[in-house]
C-alpha cells in the first residue's frame, strides 16, 4: 500500500525490525515441519517439494536479515530509491503459509478415509450372553468369550460371534456378510457368523472363532491393510520437485558463480543477491496448493453431484479406470425381494389367490412371506386369518383359511401333496428364466397359480449403465447367482459381462484376475462381504474409496467424468507453477539488470 509508507513514518531501521519479529515464529515455528522434512530429504537423498520450500523460505528469511544488519555489503544497483535494500521477511511468511494452508486442505480430504473400518467394526455387538454349566444366563464383555462357551442370541439380537448352532433355529440376516437380501434359516449344526442379525426365533450357539480370528475381524484388518498401502495423489508434485530441485539449486549455484567472478564490484554482493532471488522465485508454493487446492473442489463437487470421496487418491485411480465391476444385489437392485408377478391358473383369479396366499404366509417369518405380505398390502386386500399353519423350511408352508387347505411353496411341494401343476411349469421356468423366484400356490388340492417374487432393479440403474458404457468402460455384473438368473438380469439391463456363481470369499480373488489382465479396475458394492474385493480393487465405490449416497449409480458416471476434470485441473496448475518458474529464474539470476551485459561482455572475452 504505497499510500501507507508505515516505514517513513516509525523509520526503515524499525520497520524491518518489525518484520523480523513477525515473519520469526512463522517461518521457524510454523515452517518448522518443512526444514524437517527438507534436511531429511537432502540425507535421504530424495529431494521434493520440501527441499524447495526449506531453500526458498531460509534463503529469504536468512537474506533479509542479512540485508537488516549489514545493508551497506550491497551493492547499490539493489537498493531501492530509498538506499535501503529491499527485505524478503513477507516472503517467506507468505510463502510457509501457502504450503501450510495447502497441507491442512490436503489432510482435510483425507480425514475420512478410516470411516469405512470404523462402520465395519460398529457391526460386532460390545456384549454377548454367556451360558455356564447349570443354563444360567449373565451378560459377559466380548472380549471375554472363549473358544467353546454357550452363547445365548434372542431374537433382533447381532451374533456376537463365528459359532455353530446348537439349539433353537431362526432365520439369520446375512446380508451385511453375503449381500444377499433373504436371510438364511439356521438351525442345529449351522455356521453363523460374528455381526450377522438374528431374526425372531433364539438360538444357542458354541464359540468357534473369537477376537481377531472372526470372517468381520479378518475382512477389517483386510481394509486397513489396503487402505494404508495406497499413496497419496501428492506423489505427483514431489515426483516433478526431484528433478526440479536439483536443476533450481544448480542455477542458483552457477549464477552466482558467474556473478562472482565476471560481476561488476561489489562482485561477491551482487552473486550473493542472484542466488538468494533464484532460489526464492522458484520455492514451489503454487506446487503446495496445486494438488490440495483441486482435491478439496473436487470432493466438493463429488458430494454435490452425489458421491463422497472418502480417499483423495481415489480421484486420480478413477481417471484411469478402463473397467467396472458391479455387485448385484443391493447395488443394481434394491436389496429387498418384492411380489414383482401374479400368474393365476385357469378359473382362479389375481385377488383370490395373493390374498389366500398372503394369509397363509402371515404367520411365516420367511424373508418371501413377508414380499407375498406386503404385495397384498400394495393391492389393498383383506388378508383373512390362517388357522392350522405348519411349515417345513425346504418345500413351504400350509395353513386352513376360510376353510380351504391353502399350500405355498415350491415344486416339489405340489408334487408331494399330489397336486398337477404342470400347466404352469412353462411360465414358472419363463419367470426364473427373467431372475425371478417362482412361488406355487394351491386350494383344496387344485394349483390357484404361481407368485414372482424378484429383488426389483433400482430406478437409476438402468440410466447409470447406459451412462458409463457411453463413457467406454467396460461393465462387470458380480454375483453369487446362479447363471441363468444372472444372465437374465444383465440382459435386462444390458450388461454384456456377467460373472455368476462367485462366492463371496472368491470376489477379491475375481477382481485380482481382471487386473492382471492389465486391466484398471473399479468395484462397486455394498455389502460387508464385498470389502475385500474393493479393498483390492483400483477404486472401491460405495464402502470404500468412494460412496454413493442413495446408492444411485448414475454418481460412478459422475465420477469418472470428475476425476479427468480434477486430474487435468491438476496438471494445468503444475504446469503453470513451472511455467513462472522457467520464466521467472532467469530473471531472478539477474538477466534483465543493467549489470548483465558487462557481465556476460566479459564473460564472453573470458571464454574466448
Amino acid at each position: 500500500m504505497p499510500a501507507l509508507d508505515i516505514a517513513g513514518v516509525i523509520g526503515r531501521g524499525l520497520a524491518g525490525a518489525v518484520q523480523l519479529a513477525l515473519a520469526t515464529p512463522v517461518v521457524l515455528w510454523g515452517g518448522r515441519p518443512f526444514f524437517v522434512r527438507g534436511w531429511q530429504s537432502l540425507i535421504n537423498r530424495s529431494l521434493n517439494m520440501f527441499t524447495l520450500i526449506a531453500l526458498g523460505t531460509g534463503a529469504a528469511c536468512g537474506f533479509s536479515i542479512f540485508a537488516l544488519l549489514f545493508p551497506e555489503l550491497l551493492p547499490a544497483s539493489f537498493r531501492m530509491a530509498n538506499g535501503m535494500p529491499p527485505l524478503y521477511f513477507e516472503a517467506a511468511a507468505v510463502i510457509t503459509a501457502l504450503v501450510l494452508l495447502g497441507q491442512v486442505l490436503e489432510l482435510r480430504a483425507r480425514s475420512q478415509t478410516s470411516g469405512a473400518i470404523r462402520a465395519l467394526l460398529q457391526l460386532a455387538p460390545k456384549t454377548a450372553h454367556r451360558l455356564d454349566d447349570d443354563g444360567a444366563e449373565s451378560e459377559v464383555d466380548l472380549a471375554t468369550v472363549v473358544i467353546g462357551d454357550r452363547l445365548r442370541v434372542r431374537p433382533g439380537e447381532k451374533i456376537p460371534v463365528d459359532a455353530e448352532v446348537i439349539d433353537g433355529s431362526s432365520h439369520v440376516d446375512e446380508s451385511m456378510l453375503t449381500g444377499e437380501p433373504n436371510p438364511v434359516r439356521k438351525g442345529a449344526g449351522d455356521a453363523v457368523m460374528g455381526g450377522t442379525l438374528n431374526g425372531t426365533g433364539s438360538l444357542v450357539i458354541s464359540a468357534q472363532h473369537v477376537g481377531t480370528d472372526t470372517l468381520l475381524a479378518q475382512i477389517v484388518h483386510m481394509v486397513s491393510q489396503a487402505q494404508r498401502s495406497r499413496a497419496p495423489i501428492q506423489r505427483l508434485a514431489d515426483q516433478v520437485a526431484g528433478w526440479f530441485v536439483p536443476l533450481v539449486v544448480t542455477i542458483a549455484v552457477l549464477a552466482a558463480v558467474g556473478w562472482a567472478v565476471f560481476g561488476p564490484a561489489p562482485a561477491l554482493a551482487h552473486a550473493l543477491v542472484v542466488a538468494v532471488s533464484v532460489l526464492i522465485i522458484a520455492c514451489p508454493c503454487a506446487l503446495g496448493l496445486a494438488t490440495p487446492m483441486s482435491i478439496m473442489v473436487g470432493v466438493g463437487r463429488g458430494a454435490h453431484e452425489g458421491g463422497l470421496i472418502k480417499d483423495a487418491s481415489a480421484l486420480e485411480r478413477m481417471e484411469k479406470v478402463d473397467t467396472i465391476v458391479v455387485d448385484k444385489t443391493g447395488t443394481l437392485t434394491e436389496g429387498k425381494p418384492t411380489l414383482q408377478a401374479i400368474i393365476p391358473a385357469d378359473g382362479a383369479s389375481e385377488e383370490t389367490l395373493l390374498r389366500l396366499a398372503a394369509a397363509t404366509e402371515s404367520a411365516s417369518e420367511h424373508p418371501l412371506a413377508r414380499a407375498i405380505g406386503d404385495g397384498a398390502t400394495a393391492h389393498k386386500l383383506t388378508i383373512p386369518n390362517a388357522e392350522q399353519f405348519a411349515s417345513d423350511p425346504g418345500l413351504g408352508v400350509w395353513a386352513q383359511v376360510e376353510s380351504h387347505r391353502v399350500l405355498v411353496g415350491n415344486a416339489a411341494l405340489m408334487q408331494r401333496e399330489g397336486i398337477d401343476a404342470t400347466a404352469l411349469v412353462a411360465r414358472a421356468d419363463e419367470y426364473r428364466a427373467q431372475g425371478h423366484t417362482v412361488v406355487f400356490v394351491a386350494a383344496d388340492g387344485k394349483a390357484l397359480g404361481l407368485l414372482g417374487i424378484a429383488d426389483a432393479m433400482k430406478p437409476t440403474t438402468a440410466e447409470a449403465v447406459a451412462a458409463i458404457k457411453a463413457r467406454g468402460i467396460k461393465l462387470i455384473m458380480l454375483t453369487d447367482d446362479e447363471t441363468r438368473t444372472a444372465q437374465a438380469v444383465a440382459a435386462r439391463l444390458g450388461i454384456d459381462d456377467v460373472l455368476a456363481n462367485v462366492m463371496p470369499a472368491d470376489k477379491a480373488a475375481a477382481i485380482e484376475r481382471l487386473q492382471k489382465q492389465g486391466r484398471v479396475v473399479a468395484m462397486a458394492g455394498d455389502g460387508v462381504n464385498d470389502a475385500p474385493a474393493l479393498a483390492c480393487a483400483d477404486v472401491g465405490i460405495q464402502s470404500a474409496g468412494i460412496t454413493l449416497f442413495g446408492s444411485d449409480l448414475r454418481g460412478i458416471a459422475r465420477a469418472a467424468v470428475l476425476s479427468h476434470e480434477v486430474m487435468r485441473n491438476i496438471r494445468q496448475d503444475l504446469f503453470f507453477a513451472f511455467a513462472y518458474n522457467v520464466v521467472g529464474i532467469p530473471i531472478a539470476a539477474g538477466a534483465l539488470t543493467h549489470s548483465s551485459g558487462y557481465c556476460c561482455r566479459r564473460c564472453w572475452r573470458a571464454c574466448r
